[in-house]
């Protein structure tokens, strides 16, 4: 397969797959961590949403499906497939307990991709392809436009009901 396609199928995916996992499993509900609270009313101040704050704030200050999908990622590229993705899995979750993190979000995103590049792998898509897609996916919540992107994840928390019910 073409890089480039690779990348892009390989960004959109692990967009999707750590999104959807991590509103899922309540990160924009509330902050899970002391840190995940200042960041949250911080970019709400800047003209965000509060709940897409919180969201932002729990993938910096904790191992979330964002940190799961790209260490699974990343195993799976230098120990191998499925290997490397379970080794991720296992280690994302010893730093959810490190970080006295109550949820499994990161957990289940390493896996989920785990699955995700073995099944992709038959069409070409390869673990250092998911690698770089899962960096673009990331910079498209935490490095372009903090507002923006906290608006967009507010909405997505308000269709599936984790919309935060703090102020």
């Amino acid at each position: 397969m073409n890089e480039i396609i690779g990348i892009i199928i390989a960004a959109i995916i692990s967009w999707f797959n750590f999104v959807l996992i991590d509103t899922w499993m309540g990160l924009p509900e509330m902050p899970g961590v002391k840190g995940a609270d200042v960041l949250g009313r911080d970019i709400k101040k800047r003209g965000g949403d509060l709940a897409g704050g919180f969201f932002q704030g729990n993938i910096v200050c904790s191992p979330d499906a964002s940190a799961g999908t790209l260490l699974a990622a990343i195993g799976c590229y230098s120990i191998g497939t499925p290997e490397g993705g379970f080794i991720a899995a296992t280690l994302v979750y010893i730093g959810n307990r490190l970080c006295a993190d109550p949820g499994y979000a990161g957990t289940t995103g390493a896996l989920t991709i785990t699955v995700i590049i073995v099944a992709t792998s038959f069409i070409g898509i390869t673990p250092a392809m998911f690698i770089v897609g899962m960096l673009l996916a990331i910079v498209t919540i935490q490095g372009i436009y903090h507002s923006g992107s906290s608006k967009l994840l507010g909405k997505i928390a308000q269709r599936m009901g984790r919309y935060t019910k703090l102020t």
